[in-house]
C-alpha cells in the first residue's frame, strides 16, 4: 500500500509528546512490511536542511472555494524515511525553531496544512491508498477528501488516530468558510459539538476508520469520565465497528541499553552489571545520598495534573519515609515546578528536580533509576513505562489507558487503582519492600526487559486497519450516516 502519514510532530525534530515517537517509528515498521510511506509535516524551521530538496515550488493550495495560497513542498530523506514538509508565506510554521513552539499556530495554519496534504499528492501525482491522520490538527483532511474530492480520490481511504481525546481543536462557525465546507455541516452529526466546530470530531465523523493508541483507552473514552464530552459519539463509532484500540510500540533499535550511546554503561537482560554503573553515575549527577538503600524512582514527564502530580505531591512524604529517592525531569505547570523545588530543598539528597527538556538526560534517568513512576489521571497509551522496562527500570503506574495494557502487578511492575495519594504511596511502599528482595526484584526487571514493545506486532494491526478502511470506503451518498 501507499500510505500518507500526516502528523504535526515528528521525532527527533519536532517533539512534544508520544505522537512524535509514533510518527518517527511506525512508518519504519510499515516500510519493513513492504509498504511505501511518506510522512507529511508542517515546514517547521527546526527541520533538517541536509538531504533536503524542493520538489514542488511553487504550488498552489486551495484553502477554500475561492482562495489559493502559494506554497512550497520539500522532500527530506532521513534514516530511510521520506518526509514531505509544506510551507507558505502565509503560514507561521517556519517560525518554529524549537519543539516548544510547534503548537503556537493559528486555526488557519492547520486548515492550510490539511488542504496541502491532499494537494501535494495531487501535484506530484503520488496518490496514496490510505491517508493516516493523527490528532485534531489533521481532522479536516477526511472531510475535504469526502466532500470536495472525487475521481482518483474515490478509492482513497482515511484512518484517523486519536492520541489524546482531551485536545480537540474547537473554533468558531466561520471555520467552515475557511475550509470551504457548506454551512449544513455545522450540525451535531458532522462538525459541530457544544457550539463550536470541533476538528477532532470532524476527523472521527468523516474518516473511514478511527483508532486510539491502546485497547483500554478505546474503551475508556466511551465513558463520561474519560470521554471529554464526546463519549456518546465514541460509543456510536464503536457500535458501528469504526473505533479500535491499537497499542503503540517503541523503536527498539533506538531504545536499547545494549547499544545506547547516551548511557554510562551498556547492559542486557542476561547481564545487568552495566545498570549498576548507570545507577552510580545518576546518583552522582543528581547529588543523591549514596548511603540510601531504597530504590531511586524516576519521572520523565510533563508537569501537569494529567500526569498525576497532585497525587505525587500528596504522597511524596510517605515515599521518602519509606526509603525511596525521587528524580524528576520535566517542564510544565509552574505550580508543580515550584512544589518540586520546595521538596528538593526539604529533602536534600533524596529529591532532585531537573527543570529542563533534555533527551540525553532522559536516557540516563531511564537507565539509572530502579523504578519509574507514572501516576497518571489518564494516559492514552504512555511510552515512558515501555522505555523504562526496556532499560530494566520497574514501572509504578496507575491502572488507566495503555498503562493498564502493559504493566501488571507481580509480573513486571506495581499498579494502583484509585486517584488517591494514599494508593500511590501504598504502591511505592510495595516497590520498596520488593526492592530489598533482589531475587524478586530481578525477576521484575527481567520480565520488563524481555517484553516485546516493538512496532512489529502493532504495525501488522495497522496494516489490517488500513485494509479495512479501504474495504469500508464510504461513498458520498452515505455521509449522513457517518
Amino acid at each position: 500500500m501507499k500510505i500518507l502519514f500526516v502528523t504535526a510532530e515528528l521525532s527527533p525534530f519536532a517533539k512534544v509528546g508520544g505522537l512524535a515517537d509514533v510518527a518517527g517509528s511506525l512508518p519504519k515498521a510499515l516500510k519493513e512490511l513492504g509498504h511505501e510511506v511518506i510522512i507529511f509535516v508542517p515546514g517547521y524551521g527546526l527541520l533538517p536542511t541536509e538531504n533536503s530538496k524542493d520538489i514542488v515550488n511553487p504550488f498552489f493550495v486551495r484553502v477554500n472555494n475561492s482562495r489559493f495560497v502559494t506554497s512550497s513542498l520539500k522532500e527530506i530523506k532521513f534514516n530511510g524515511l521520506t518526509i514531505w514538509s509544506v510551507d507558505s508565506p502565509e503560514s507561521n510554521f517556519a517560525r518554529a525553531q524549537k519543539s516548544s513552539e510547534i503548537y503556537s499556530f493559528q486555526r488557519e495554519d492547520y486548515l492550510f496544512f490539511a488542504q496541502a496534504a491532499i494537494e501535494a499528492c495531487q501535484e506530484t501525482n503520488w496518490i496514496p491508498d490510505v491517508i493516516h491522520c493523527h490528532d485534531w490538527h489533521t481532522g479536516f483532511i477526511p472531510a475535504v477528501l469526502r466532500v470536495h474530492k472525487s475521481g482518483i480520490w474515490d478509492k482513497v481511504a482515511s484512518v484517523f488516530t486519536i492520541h489524546n481525546l482531551a485536545y480537540q481543536g474547537e473554533f468558531g462557525f466561520d471555520t467552515l468558510d475557511e475550509i470551504g465546507l457548506p454551512h449544513s455541516y455545522y450540525h451535531p452529526e458532522y462538525c459541530e459539538a457544544y457550539g463550536a466546530v470541533n476538528f477532532l470530531k470532524t476527523g472521527a465523523v468523516f474518516a473511514d476508520q478511527i483508532n486510539t493508541v491502546s485497547p483500554n483507552y478505546a474503551h475508556e473514552i466511551q465513558t463520561p469520565e474519560y470521554g471529554c464530552r464526546l463519549d456518546g459519539h465514541m460509543r456510536h463509532l464503536h457500535a458501528h465497528g469504526r473505533l479500535h484500540g491499537i497499542l503503540n510500540g517503541i523503536d527498539t533499535e533506538v531504545w536499547n541499553p545494549a547499544t545506547d550511546p547516551e548511557i554510562s554503561a551498556h547492559y542486557s537482560a542476561t547481564d545487568l552489571s552495566g545498570k549498576l554503573i548507570c545507577r552510580q553515575k545518576l546518583v552522582e549527577e543528581a547529588g543523591l545520598d549514596k548511603s540510601q538503600s531504597g530504590p531511586i524512582i524516576g519521572m520523565v514527564t510533563r508537569l501537569s495534573e494529567q500526569k498525576g502530580f497532585d497525587l505525587l505531591l500528596g504522597a511524596v512524604d510517605r515515599m521518602i519515609a519509606t526509603g525511596a529517592s525521587l528524580v524528576v525531569q520535566g517542564l510544565g505547570d509552574p505550580w508543580a515546578a515550584g512544589e518540586l523545588r520546595r521538596l528538593e530543598a526539604l529533602y536534600p539528597g533524596r529529591v532532585k528536580f531537573f527543570e529542563v527538556f533534555d533527551a540525553d538526560l532522559a536516557q540516563r534517568i531511564y537507565s539509572g533509576c530502579d523504578a519509574f513512576l507514572m501516576p497518571s489521571a489518564f494516559e492514552p497509551c504512555g511510552l515512558g513505562q515501555m522505555f523504562a522496562m526496556r532499560y530494566g527500570t520497574v514501572p509504578i503506574v496507575r491502572h488507566t489507558g495503555g498503562l493498564a495494557d502493559t504493566v501488571f502487578e507481580d509480573h513486571n511492575g506495581f499498579v494502583f487503582m484509585d486517584k488517591e495519594p494514599s494508593d500511590l504511596a501504598d504502591a511505592v511502599e510495595r516497590a520498596c519492600v520488593a526492592f530489598q528482595d533482589k531475587k524478586l526484584w530481578n525477576s521484575l526487571v527481567t520480565a520488563g526487559m524481555i517484553s516485546d514493545f516493538s512496532w512489529a506486532k502493532s504495525a501488522k494491526v495497522y496494516q489490517d486497519l488500513y485494509k479495512l478502511a479501504i474495504a469500508d470506503r464510504k461513498p458520498k451518498k452515505n455521509l449522513k450516516k457517518a
